[in-house]
C-alpha cells in the first residue's frame, strides 16, 4: 500500500496546469461504442479510472491505441460483448455508463452494479426508468442489471431527482433510437454539455444540453471523430482552494472560467482575492479565511465534489460556518479525520457546523473517498509538521500526477510505500 508524507505548513506559490476532466472523460470514453469508426480523444487526465474504463473497453473488444500520455484512439468496430463483469466494474460509479452505452449499441447490455466512492444509497432507479421509457426491459438478477429491446424508441422522461448519471445514460440510450427523446428536469453540467457536444462531433443531433430539457433527435449511425475534452473544475477547485488554504498565490491554468463561478464566489466570501483571465484564474489570500454559509446543490450551484475541500479551508476560518449536502446523503464521512488534526466539527444529518480553529495540526489520516483524499491533502499542507495520508488509492481515482502538482507550487509531499521508500510514479 502507498501513502503521501506531506511537511506542511508553507504557502503555495506559482502555477499549475489542469488535466482533462474526470467527469466528462468517464462518460465520453464509453460513448466511443457508439460509433461505426475510430475516435481519438485527447486531453485524457492520466487517472486510475481512465485507465479502468481503457481497460474495460479492450475486454468488451475495442481496439485501444495510447497515442501519448494524454490520448488515445479508440477503434469499437470489433467490440462484440454486451457484458461488463463485476471485476471490470468494480471501483468506479461510471461504469454504469456502459449501460447506456451498450443498449445504444447492441439494444442490450449486461453490467454489473458500479462502485466508486461511498455517499450512502445511490439508485439507479432514474436510469432504469428512462432505459424503460425507451422500450427496455430491466431486471437485476445475480448481482448485474440486465437490460434489453427489440428496438430503442424516443420518449418523453420526466426526471424525479437531477441525476447526472440518469441523465447521461439516458442521453447515450437515446441517441441513436428511433424519434425524438425529450429528458426533462435533465442535469446541467459542463460534463453534461462535453458528453452531447462530442456525441453531436460524431453525428448526433442533441439540443438543450446544458439546461434543463435534453432534446435528442436519433440518428441511424455515429462516425468517428476526434475530440478533445474540457478541462476538470474539480481539480481546477481544489488547487484554488488548496491555494487560499495555505495563503498562498497560485494561478490556475487551463481553466474554463464560467464553470468556477460558484467555487469563485464562494472564494471571495471567505476573503480570497480572485483575477480571471481568458483560461486561468489566480487566487490569492491575504489573511485568515472569513466564515460562511455553503450548500450544495447541483449544477450551476456550489458542487458536491467540492464540499469536503471548501470545509477543510473554513475549518480555519474565523468564526462559525455551516455547510450543507444537498445532493449526497453520507458526505461527511471525511470529517473523523479533520477532527484527528484539530478541526472543529459538528455533523448533524445533511448540515456540518465548523466553528474555525487557528490552524491545523499534523496527524495520520486517511482518504475515505476521492474527494475526501484531496480535502486530507489539503489539510496537510496546511498543518504544520508531518502528516501522514492512507488509503490514497481513492485519490488516484480523480487527480492526475498530484503529487507532482503540489511539488511544483512548493510543497513537501511525497509518495512513498509501506517501507517508506518513494514509490512509483502514478501512470
Amino acid at each position: 500500500m502507498e501513502k503521501f508524507i506531506i511537511n506542511g505548513g508553507r504557502p503555495l506559490h506559482g502555477s499549475v496546469h489542469i488535466s482533462g476532466a474526470k467527469n466528462a472523460a468517464v462518460a465520453i470514453l464509453p460513448a466511443v461504442l457508439l460509433a461505426d469508426s475510430p475516435c481519438v480523444i485527447e486531453n485524457l487526465p492520466q487517472i486510475s479510472d481512465v485507465k479502468t474504463l481503457l481497460t474495460s473497453l479492450s475486454e468488451l473488444g475495442a481496439g485501444v491505441r495510447i497515442i501519448n500520455k494524454s490520448t488515445v484512439e479508440i477503434d469499437p468496430r470489433h467490440a462484440a460483448s454486451f457484458i461488463v463483469t463485476k471485476e471490470m466494474a468494480q471501483g468506479m460509479r461510471a461504469s454504469s455508463y456502459f449501460l447506456g452505452a451498450l443498449l445504444g449499441r447492441f439494444c442490450k447490455a449486461r453490467v454489473a452494479p458500479p462502485g466508486g466512492c461511498d455517499f450512502g444509497v445511490r439508485p439507479i432507479d432514474q436510469h432504469i426508468k428512462g432505459f424503460e421509457a425507451l422500450g427496455t426491459r430491466v431486471i437485476i438478477e445475480n448481482g448485474m442489471v440486465d437490460a434489453r429491446a427489440a428496438s430503442l424508441h424516443g420518449a418523453s422522461i420526466y426526471l424525479d431527482v437531477v441525476s447526472v448519471g440518469a441523465t447521461i445514460n439516458i442521453m447515450l440510450a437515446a441517441v441513436k433510437a428511433r424519434g425524438l427523446t425529450v429528458i426533462e428536469n435533465a442535469a446541467r453540467e459542463p460534463h453534461i454539455v462535453d458528453l452531447a457536444n462530442f456525441l453531436n462531433s460524431m453525428g448526433a443531433d442533441i439540443m438543450g444540453a446544458g439546461t434543463g430539457v435534453i432534446k435528442i433527435r436519433g440518428v441511424e449511425k455515429l462516425s468517428g471523430t476526434q475530440y478533445s475534452i474540457i478541462p476538470d473544475q474539480i481539480e481546477a477547485g481544489t488547487y484554488m482552494v488548496a491555494a487560499a488554504a495555505t495563503g498562498g498565490d497560485v494561478t490556475v491554468e487551463n481553466v474554463t472560467p464560467k464553470h468556477l463561478e460558484s467555487i469563485i464566489a464562494k472564494l471571495i466570501e471567505t476573503g480570497a482575492v480572485i483575477e480571471e483571465f481568458d483560461e486561468a484564474v489566480r487566487v490569492r489570500m491575504p489573511g485568515r479565511p472569513r466564515a460562511c454559509k455553503v450548500k450544495t446543490l447541483p449544477h450551476p450551484g456550489f458542487p458536491t465534489d467540492m464540499q469536503p475541500q471548501i470545509s477543510t479551508l473554513l475549518s480555519i476560518a474565523d468564526g462559525t460556518s455551516i455547510v450543507t449536502e444537498g445532493v449526497w446523503d453520507n458526505r461527511f464521512r471525511y470529517v473523523e479525520q479533520l477532527t484527528l488534526m484539530g478541526a472543529d466539527i459538528q455533523v448533524d444529518g445533511k448540515t456540518a457546523v465548523i466553528t474555525g480553529v487557528e490552524h491545523l495540526k499534523s496527524a495520520p489520516v486517511r482518504a475515505v473517498d476521492l474527494r475526501a483524499g484531496a480535502a486530507m491533502i489539503i489539510a496537510g499542507l496546511m498543518a504544520p509538521g508531518e502528516t501522514v495520508i492512507e488509503d490514497i488509492s481513492h485519490i488516484d481515482r480523480g487527480y492526475e500526477l498530484i503529487t507532482e502538482k503540489f511539488s511544483s507550487l512548493g510543497a513537501d509531499i511525497k509518495r512513498v510505500n509501506d517501507y517508506g521508500a518513494p514509490a512509483a510514479k502514478f501512470a
